[in-house]
């Protein structure tokens, strides 16, 4: 196969916000290894929280629809989820409501079914958001994503980065390359 496609993006739409960091790191990693990354800021796709009767009414907004192509684009994902009170983002969860919604007779889920998925966080915490990234692997799972099992929490996150945006830690390092690297593996070996 190709180099595996995999989209890379934060759970937040803050300019400065440490996991939108973190994901470009991530992006950066995966091309290096021989991974193919598209790194998507969710700014750019701004959509209302999700309502049934705007779906109705409206169906799915722009947004949702060119989200839905890239996803579908891509065999792997890698998210970067900030904790808000020790949760994944609404931004998050509502991006993932709006794109499990059935679209053209085909069932929301079908989109996400045989997905690889990768998570990492950050935060100014010492736990780095892994309460977050517990909750964003359970929400995935239930939706029919496969969760690679390691992970990355970056704790103390203001001084977790250098001037070059690199992780200032050898080990956070060696881990996320890890985790890219193995995203990159499973999804070559799965789509031989």
């Amino acid at each position: 196969m190709a180099d595996p496609r995999i989209l890379v993006f934060a759970g937040s739409t803050r300019e400065a916000s440490f996991n939108k960091q973190l994901a470009r790191l991530a992006a950066q990693r995966i091309e290096a290894l021989g991974g193919t990354p598209t790194f998507i800021d969710l700014r750019d796709y701004p959509i209302p929280l999700y309502n049934g009767d705007l779906e109705e009414q409206q169906g799915l907004p722009d947004n949702v629809v060119a989200l839905r192509q890239l996803l579908a684009e891509h065999q792997g994902l890698l998210i970067a989820s900030p904790e808000y009170n020790g949760f994944v983002t609404p931004l998050l969860v509502n991006t993932i409501d709006w794109l499990t919604r059935p679209h053209q007779g085909e069932s929301g889920l079908a989109l996400f079914q045989d997905r690889q998925a990768a998570l990492v966080g950050a935060s100014p915490g010492d736990l780095g958001g892994l309460r977050a990234l517990n909750s964003l692997r359970q929400l995935l799972t239930n939706i029919g994503v496969t969760v690679l099992p390691n992970q990355l929490a970056v704790g103390g996150a203001g001084d977790a980065f250098d001037a070059q945006g690199q992780l200032s830690d050898d080990k956070q390092r060696d881990s996320l390359d890890a985790i890219c690297q193995r995203l990159i593996t499973t999804l070559e070996r799965l789509h031989d």
